[in-house]
């Protein structure tokens, strides 16, 4: 057995022969033991389930061949998440699970099951941009479990030539797969691969992936938190360090601890850039995961007033200046 970062516990059976007795040891161990409340959980809707085939326990790795050197492989991983409400209450029974502990007090809950005998809609391009135009969060979703194309629809938006409305595009579709990707996290797993590919094409713009992925991870950390540290690898690419430290600071709001398990200190010198929207973001992104380890370089922009602009990962973008931002970060140090 074990625990996953993302609240999930887990069950090894290592034949595959099992699974009716792995399963029923996962949820009961999910429940820290409880077996009343284990049995009265309803499945999908009180806790989600998922199984990893085809997983060798020896080298911890999954054989699509089924076989390894002449070594059948059949072990299957299986997994259990409580949903929000029932793991605080299996918790207040039994204590918290490693996993638990390390999480941050509150999840996101879990999207509601959508009826299957609901007419499914299709989704096209002209109603996708009116829906991400109006920010209407709650039919991009349900567009979602509908028709999987929409979330291609909504990456195609990102090449749009005005900047701000990348952005705001950037934010929706990062708000829409939070809500997404607590029923399907494999689809929005996909959707930030093919993101990654996008920023490594040097034949490719750029245009709104870097904020698009901070937007994703930044709505769910304890899922795609992983993903955090390959955003530094466009740290130095003028068209996108701004971006890639905007990113890092939209994670850093919420979940600071995802920001400083990455190699950070690499955007040390960023407080020294001659550009001030890059000092501006970097000092942001250091106030808000407290790094007193740049505190000296946070003091000397107190009198740096060159302006840049902020857009606030939500409607609107503002004017401000470094020393305005450094100060906040300095204030954010002392609290």
């Amino acid at each position: 057995m074990g625990a996953c970062q993302c609240g999930a516990v887990f069950v090894s059976d290592q034949t595959g022969h099992n699974l009716g007795s792995a399963m029923v040891e996962c949820l009961v161990h999910a429940c820290h033991d409880n077996w009343e409340l284990a049995w009265d959980l309803i499945p999908e809707e009180d806790y989600l389930t998922g199984q990893v085939e085809n997983y060798d326990e020896q080298t911890h790795q999954v054989i699509e061949t089924r076989n390894l050197d002449g070594r059948a492989v059949r072990g299957v991983l299986y997994f259990v998440r409580l949903n929000q409400e029932f793991a605080r209450l299996s918790a207040k029974s039994g204590g918290q699970t490693p996993a638990e502990e390390a999480l941050p007090p509150e999840r996101p809950p879990v999207e509601p099951l959508r009826d299957p005998k609901r007419i499914k809609k299709r989704a096209n391009k002209v109603e996708i941009q009116r829906l991400a135009d109006l920010r209407d969060i709650h039919q991009l979703t349900d567009l979602c479990f509908d028709d999987p194309k929409t979330i291609r629809y909504l990456q195609r938006l990102l090449y749009d030539p005005i900047p701000e409305k990348r952005w705001q595009y950037a934010t929706v579709m990062g708000k829409v797969c939070a809500r997404y990707a607590s029923r399907c996290p494999g689809a929005v797993s996909d959707l930030l691969h093919r993101l990654f590919e996008a920023c490594s094409d040097s034949a490719a713009t750029h245009w709104g992936l870097i904020e698009t992925v901070g937007a994703i991870i930044a709505g769910r950390p304890d899922i795609f938190g992983a993903f955090a540290r390959h955003l530094l690898m466009y740290r130095n690419v003028p068209t996108t360090r701004v971006q890639t430290l905007w990113a890092l600071a939209e994670i850093a709001k919420t979940r600071p601890d995802v920001v400083r398990a990455t190699p950070f200190y690499s955007l040390f010198p960023m407080l020294a850039h001659p550009d001030p929207e890059t000092r501006g973001h970097a000092v942001l992104l250091f106030g808000l995961i407290k790094a007193n380890e740049v505190r000296t370089q946070l003091e000397a922009l107190i009198n740096d007033h060159a302006l840049l602009t902020i857009y606030d990962g939500e409607t609107y973008f503002f004017q401000t200046t470094v020393a305005a931002v450094a100060k906040e970060a300095l204030d954010r140090l002392a609290a």
